[in-house]
């Protein structure tokens, strides 16, 4: 249950209807602000005046008497208007930096006071993604589905015991399905309130097995709570008839209260659960629960949930199962979203102890693998992929006993097998997709580059003139200058790859930036200085340029979006004389 699920719920008006005009996959338009400018994000309203001022100097239409020049002047200095004029509003330069150059076409802005600072705006903007999202779940059916395979597999180890005594005629080990489910729901919304869930499973265990199938109809009532009714029937415990009731008490507590009423060939039999949860701290959330019916319980939990962990402490006092649990979940913090976790698990029953790993092998798909040891249960190799809204399940009993050599292969097989698919078909496949998307990506947009490059082109022949005037005054004081300046994608020498570089020359557009005898370039793309343009879509880029200051020559590297300011302490190039 979740704790925000409630908020989520609304939409309507000029707001709603701005949300729903921002595509899910939202692109920003090439042209930087910030990189227009040259300023920094947190830059001050006297900074921004300062770069604007430079810009004017250099692309006003009334300095250039060529038409030529003139038209393509006035069209950069409308840009860089443009991007002054927003970024020095307060308002517009918190709805740029959330939305995107689109965001400020977007209609709807008006209904939001613009008295609000950016921490209000943002907070407004997370509450129109809420509800884009819910809209968007409206108007699907959000299928979810459950396959869950059971494994028998103890023959593998259990024939090698020394009880154990051989049956006639098998040589290889027996391995069965001694289990399956299968469960499925979709949802359908009725109304802006209303939605009705659809659901059914089918299950079997040695032979014996049955269904069952279930409808929900949840409403919404308030931004604090809403209600469900469900209605169930089956061929094995008769039909179903339950309520459930939500309610945010407080921002920091909720309330969950279910009933039910099962029809069963032995009579009636009732249900009920009471769950409460308050929130401690940012991460840690307490639940007491009190379940009255055929399982009776009284559980109290502990949940600690940090972008590096996840921690779990549980006691449930009940009839017929009692239990201690304690969890620990470490979560690497890289690309795949790796996590390791570890569990022990005490009770009337015995004890059990779990230990595994979860990665993420896609963008829509995590796979993990969980070793359960336990007395007297024995071992156990839990398999789990989730696909999307799809989770696929294989238990695989290996045996009875505490053996160490099932434990053993039960840890390192997994590990072993996982390697192997990931060289030879995971990391192929994905490749092979990235390669794909970026050559998508490249035909999509070669018109705007072709648009980008023309502008840059007009950038740099109306730089001319005031770079000959900067190069005149930085020789005169042995200032800086720009020798030679490349951007894009560069090959080294030890490529095995027969790659071409992919660079322009930018010398012209960094020789006018330089002011005082410094070049300072802020952290964003460069490609959205003036001058420049993205020469290789989608690939990592850089700067490389060769200057010479006080008479000496220097030469940097700078990645694409690092800050850089020069002259600094950098390789000296020993020149030939």
């Amino acid at each position: 249950m979740s704790f925000k699920s409630t908020a989520e719920v609304g939409g309507t008006g000029a707001n709603a209807n701005m949300a729903a005009s921002v595509d899910d996959d939202f692109e920003f338009n090439n042209q930087d602000y910030y990189s227009l400018l040259n300023v920094r994000k947190e830059a001050t309203l006297e900074e921004l005046k300062a770069s604007y001022r430079r810009l004017c100097m250099l692309y006003h239409p009334d300095k250039h008497r060529d038409p030529e020049l003139k038209s393509q002047a006035e069209q950069l200095f409308n840009q860089v208007h443009q991007a002054y004029e927003v970024l020095s509003d307060a308002h517009s330069r918190a709805i740029y930096d959330i939305f995107g150059k689109k965001g400020l076409e977007v209609e709807g802005w008006e209904v939001v006071e613009r008295k609000r600072t950016p921490a209000e705006i943002r907070e407004e903007y997370e509450r129109l993604q809420r509800e884009r999202e819910e809209r968007r779940l409206q108007q699907r059916t959000n299928p979810k589905g459950t396959i869950s395979v059971g494994v028998d597999a103890t023959d593998l180890f259990d024939r090698y015991d020394e009880d154990f005594e051989e049956m006639p005629g098998g040589g290889f080990p027996h391995i069965e399905i001694n289990k399956m489910h299968i469960s499925q729901s979709i949802e359908a919304p009725l109304t802006n309130s209303d939605t009705a869930v659809l659901s059914g499973s089918l299950s079997t265990h040695n032979g014996n097995g049955g269904g069952n199938i279930n409808m929900t109809v949840r409403r919404v009532t308030s931004a604090k709570g809403w209600g469900e009714v469900e209605l169930g029937a089956g061929d094995i415990l008769g039909p179903l008839i339950g309520l459930k009731v939500f309610r945010n008490v407080t921002p920091r507590c909720f309330l969950t209260a279910q009933c039910g009423l099962q029809f069963s060939p032995r009579g009636l039999r009732p249900s009920c659960s009471l769950m409460t949860a308050r929130h401690l701290d940012q991460n840690t959330m307490g639940y007491l629960q009190w379940r009255w019916g055929p399982n009776s319980a009284m559980t109290t939990s502990l949940v600690r949930d940090t972008k590096s962990s996840h921690f779990t402490l549980a006691l449930q006092l009940g009839v017929p199962h009692s239990y201690l649990m304690m969890s620990y979940q470490y979560k690497f913090q890289d690309e795949d979203q790796t996590k390791v976790k570890g569990s022990v698990k005490t009770g009337w029953f015995g004890t059990v102890v779990e230990y595994g790993a979860e990665r993420k092998i896609s963008r829509h798909s995590v796979l993990s693998a969980t070793v359960s040891i336990g007395v007297p249960q024995g071992v156990t190799l839990k398999i789990k992929l989730a696909r999307a809204s799809q989770t696929y399940l294989f238990p695989i009993h290996l045996t009875d006993q505490l053996l160490p050599s099932a434990v053993f292969y039960a840890t390192v097989g997994p590990l072993l097998l996982y390697v192997a698919i990931h060289r030879l078909i995971v990391i192929p496949y994905t490749q092979a997709q990235k390669e794909q998307e970026l050559e998508l990506q490249r035909k999509s947009s070669a018109t705007d580059i072709a648009k980008k490059k023309q502008e840059a082109e007009s950038a740099v022949l109306l730089m001319q003139e005031s770079v000959r005037r900067i190069i005149e005054a930085e020789e005169s004081k042995m200032g800086l200058i720009i020798l030679n300046a490349w951007y894009g994608k560069f090959v080294s020498d030890t490529s095995q790859k027969q790659e071409k570089a992919k660079v322009i020359d930018v010398t012209v557009p960094l020789q006018c930036l330089v002011k005082d005898s410094k070049l300072i370039l802020t952290e964003s793309s460069k490609a959205g200085l003036p001058g420049f343009y993205d020469p290789c879509v989608g690939e990592e880029k850089s700067l490389k340029l060769l200057y010479q200051f006080r008479g000496v020559m220097h030469q940097v590297i700078s990645a694409d979006t690092d800050s850089l300011r020069i002259p600094k302490q950098s390789h000296r190039i020993e020149s030939e004389s």
